[in-house]
């Protein structure tokens, strides 16, 4: 067996397909989710599959534990349980803004410190950490979501350095668009928090654009964010950071571009997206945003 691996959000989307890459791989892989139900295929495909909540610590520390009795050793985390709350920063309670971090981040970090003793004890390991393209740029009403993803950039890259001297390596991924359950997830929460309101004109043309995102060639599929995790983890010498699909365009433009540059670029897409949005389906990018679920 190439060693041990944690994938956390195995439930669906890219955690799912990452864990079927490594097995296929030769790695003993743990699929942790909150939804074990939902982790049955995987089971039967052969993965370990856990009861894992990122944010509860009794959850953290007894999926760490298991692994290790059971293996004595964890080789790689692979971080990839997450995902997006979207809304008006005026509209979002902060209850909600620090549950955004408590899964994105601080539950992140929690399992990576428990992971950490083993890895260090065997000179050797592998954090790998799912973040986006998110991370390297703003959109509008998605101030919580993209402040997580930022942070999460500054944590791995503080994290690789600190790292270092003990073998360990951290790895950063930044997927665009993707076809998995997180974007219909991100829309509904706009649509609850600043679907009416002062917001509610911008709010309703961002939907339509996160809908126009959702289709056509630019979204990746899960396999192919999961195909380059894979090949983070197997790599000998991995690069810092392995951006996916559409982020590489997006990525490209936020470097070419000024930060008002990039202001207007988002806004444009935006009003390029409920136009069309409206003059195709005829109905609300709201309702557009339910048929294309």
């Amino acid at each position: 067996m190439a060693g041990t691996v944690l994938v956390t959000g195995a439930s669906s989307g890219i955690g799912e397909e990452t864990a079927k890459g490594l097995m296929a791989a030769g790695y003993i892989v743990y699929a942790a989710a909150r939804r074990v139900d939902a982790m049955r295929s995987l089971e039967a495909a052969g993965a370990r599959v856990l009861s894992l909540n990122v944010t509860d610590d009794a959850s953290m520390t007894a999926a760490v534990d298991t692994i290790l009795r059971e293996t004595g050793r964890i080789d790689v985390l692979v971080n990839n349980a997450g995902y997006g709350s979207y809304g008006a920063l005026e509209d979002v309670p902060l209850d909600e803004a620090r549950r955004q971090f408590e899964v994105n981040i601080f539950g992140l970090a929690r399992l990576t410190q428990l992971v950490l003793p083993t890895m260090r004890t065997q000179r050797a390991g592998r954090i790998v950490n799912v973040s986006s393209a998110s991370g390297k740029v703003g959109e509008p009403f998605g101030c919580w979501y993209h402040a997580s993803k930022h942070a999460l950039e500054g944590l791995s890259d503080s994290l690789r350095m600190e790292l270092h001297p003990f073998g360990i390596d951290v790895v950063i991924i930044e997927p665009g668009p993707t076809r998995t359950p997180w974007g219909g997830i991100a829309r509904d929460s706009l649509n609850l928090r600043s679907g009416e309101g002062a917001y509610r004109e911008g709010a309703q043309a961002h939907i339509a654009m996160l809908v126009a995102a959702s289709k056509g060639s630019m979204p990746s599929a899960p396999g192919d964010v999961a195909a380059v995790i894979v090949k983070a983890v197997r790599s000998r010498r991995p690069k810092t950071r392995y951006p996916v699909g559409g982020a590489k365009i997006v990525l490209s433009l936020r470097r070419i571009l000024s930060d008002r540059g990039f202001d207007a670029f988002i806004r444009l897409a935006t009003k390029q997206a409920a136009k069309s949005t409206t003059s195709s389906n005829k109905t609300s990018p709201v309702e557009a945003s339910r048929r294309a679920k």
